[in-house]
């Protein structure tokens, strides 16, 4: 099959759409019947098209986070890779990007887009009104629900991986533990949790993560720190630092690129650090001496899933669509670097509260209020 570069350029403030190449063959699955990119050219090679065109708004931060957004991408790549897409990307810089872009999307006719992808809950708002107003475009949000009949949302369980790494956190804390660039503090049991964007969102990751603390040791002090912003390191550092410099062993970050702050705090202080959304002791890889695991967060099967409904035509709208740990949805994945030298028996009773979860026995709470 051939492969075509188009680009899809366009302006809000100072935001910016990157088209990235797509696959192109197969059966013509955009409606328009004609062998074009989308710029009026001939494919060249008998096929009729894309099976499916789709818009990526990515959430601020952009690409390049290691984390979320890269995630998403990861989704939208293997759709092109594997289901003969197209599709374009913008990264917006502020909320206020969101609408415009979506809109800019719904009402392209050249190319016609089959699905908007909105990566992010703080979409949420712009994406309810944008679906009454174009009810004939297909949309998909990731992290918050929307409730049009054009729209799948799709939610996930942060709140139980998060327990995973949580308990993993305790356990360690309060042993002597050493390895790659960091070690726990003998006379403190002290953790922490640094947020982006303080809501109902991130607040489930804290609330799973501090339960998974709570259920190894009640005893562990845990430190909370919001930034405020996902795309801001040096805050991210700052919150970082005050809590290893206040005694804690481990930081657990939900912040998007303020992470990355984090990680450089913590090799700073030489203590520990825990990714979020990928495997950032991967994506992350300067930092891998300190990552001890991620809570990795399957986005990318989210945006896979929603193109690949498309391409079938058995995209359902007006649904939500859950990932926890059962559907593989969420999990805790150790360092590339440290996951060896973690004991077997904190390992051993991470997989067993996994299960317990699943089955039930184990309830995670959502809300950091009611830990």
């Amino acid at each position: 099959m051939s492969q075509r570069r188009r680009t899809f350029i366009s302006s809000v403030g100072t935001a910016t759409a990157i088209g990235l190449a797509g696959c192109l063959g197969g059966d013509g699955g955009s409606g328009d019947g004609d062998a074009t990119d989308g710029d009026g050219s001939d494919g060249g090679d008998g096929d009729s098209g894309p099976a499916g065109r789709i818009g990526m708004v990515y959430a601020t931060g952009g690409l390049g986070d290691g984390s979320f957004n890269d995630q998403a991408q990861t989704g939208i790549i293997r759709a092109a890779d594997e289901l003969n897409i197209e599709y374009d990307e913008s990264q917006p810089e502020d909320v206020q990007d969101f609408a415009s872009l979506q809109q800019q999307y719904a009402q392209s006719s050249n190319p016609d887009y089959d699905l908007v992808c909105c990566i992010g809950f703080l979409q949420a708002d712009a994406l309810t009104e944008n679906a009454g107003q174009y009810p004939e475009q297909n949309f998909m949000i990731v992290d918050s629900t929307v409730d049009a009949d054009n729209v799948g949302s799709y939610v996930f369980g942060e709140h139980q991986g998060s327990f995973l790494v949580g308990l993993m956190a305790a356990r360690l804390s309060s042993q002597e533990f050493s390895a790659g660039g960091g070690s726990t503090q003998s006379d403190s049991t002290n953790v922490g949790f640094v947020g982006g964007v303080e809501g109902d969102l991130i607040g489930r990751f804290e609330a799973g993560y501090k339960a998974g603390v709570k259920h190894a040791n009640e005893d562990i002090d845990i430190q909370t720190a919001y930034v405020g912003d996902f795309n801001d390191p040096s805050g991210g550092q700052e919150a970082a630092l005050s809590m290893y410099n206040s005694g804690a062993d481990i930081v657990y970050h939900a912040a998007g690129n303020t992470g990355t702050g984090v990680f450089r705090a913590a090799q700073e202080a030489s203590r520990f650090a825990i990714g979020v959304d990928r495997d950032q002791s991967v994506t992350k890889a300067n930092f891998s001496d300190i990552i001890l695991a991620s809570m990795v967060k399957r986005v990318d099967n989210a945006v896979y899933t929603s193109v690949e409904s498309v391409v079938n035509d058995n995209f359902e709208g007006g649904t939500v669509n859950t990932l926890g740990l059962e559907q593989n949805g969420v999990e805790a994945v150790y360092g590339q670097q440290l996951g060896s030298e973690i004991p077997q028996e904190v390992k051993d009773e991470v997989s067993e509260v996994r299960q317990s979860i699943i089955d039930g026995d184990i309830s995670v709470p959502t809300d950091p209020g009611n830990v």
